[in-house]
Order: C-alpha cells, then sequence, then structure tokens
C-alpha cells in the first residue's frame, strides 16, 4: 500500500510538470443549435459554465406558457448577427463538443448570455446571474425548469 502510495505521488508530481495542451480554437460564422450550443467550421461548441432552456423548452411567465428556449437560442443569433465567432477550449464533453469561451468582437457570449438571463451560470459567472435574476431579465421574467432539470425529465 506505501509503495502504491508513493508511486501515485510519483505520477503526480511528474503531471504537475508537463505542459498543458495547447487550447483548440475555432473561428468563423456560426450556426446556433441552441442557447449554449453552435457549430463553427464543423466544430460543435458548446458554451462553457453556462446552461440555457433547452429549445423545445417552455418556461411560465404571467400564467402562461411561453417558448424561453427558443427566444435564449434567438438572442444569441441576435448577437451574432453573421459576425465571425471566436471561441477557445481544452476539454470536451460527453457528447464530444468542445467546451469553450466564444467571443464576437471582444464581448464574452458566455457571460453576456448569464447577464442577460438567457442562461443559469454553472459557478462561472455568479454576480451576473444574480442581477439578471434581480432585474427579471429572460429566463427570470417568470418561472422555469433548470435546463439541467428539465433533460433530465425529457430523456
Amino acid at each position: 500500500m506505501v509503495v502504491f502510495a508513493a508511486i501515485v505521488l510519483v505520477i503526480l508530481a511528474i503531471l504537475r510538470f508537463l505542459p498543458k495542451a495547447e487550447p483548440l480554437r475555432v473561428s468563423g460564422h456560426a450556426r446556433v443549435i441552441d442557447g449554449d450550443s453552435l457549430v463553427v467550421q464543423g466544430t460543435e461548441v458548446r458554451l462553457q459554465g453556462i446552461d440555457a432552456p433547452e429549445a423545445e423548452q417552455q418556461c411560465e411567465r404571467a400564467g402562461r406558457n411561453w417558448p424561453c428556449g427558443r427566444e435564449a437560442s434567438q438572442a444569441l443569433e441576435a448577437q451574432l448577427r453573421g459576425r465571425t465567432i471566436n471561441c477557445s477550449g481544452n476539454e470536451r464533453d460527453v457528447h464530444d463538443r468542445l467546451l469553450a469561451t466564444c467571443k464576437v468582437d471582444g464581448l464574452d457570449l458566455n457571460r453576456w448570455l448569464v447577464e442577460q438571463g438567457w442562461a443559469v451560470s454553472f459557478h462561472a459567472f455568479p454576480v451576473q446571474e444574480r442581477s439578471a435574476r434581480a432585474a427579471r431579465r429572460g429566463i427570470w421574467a417568470g418561472q422555469f425548469m433548470r435546463p439541467r432539470d428539465w433533460r433530465e425529465l425529457h430523456r
């Protein structure tokens, strides 16, 4: 057991000094899949640190259902307006999508979607989420199921 622990410590020490992989960068015009997923130059990208409603997801506002997932997608499309997007990431998710931060003209789209209330934060943008919630922007204007929970329910 002591030998095993020593081997693990040596491996961890070696890994600490290995160079980190260069981030994968993709740029070009994007096709929006939903509020937090898009395709850039043939690469499927998932915006890291956020979770937007699914395209088919409905939310409730003033006692009525409304297509919050479709509106989140439309907000992202409007922000892109055919401009060049620059994405950078170094991980892939379970669906082999590049987990990335994407920018258009210097605007961090991941942050912007949370600020505008079209996505919730995965611990990446808590201040922006609190601000959107307090101002009742986007999905915070009514009631909604967290996208992660909605996906589980609709599998």
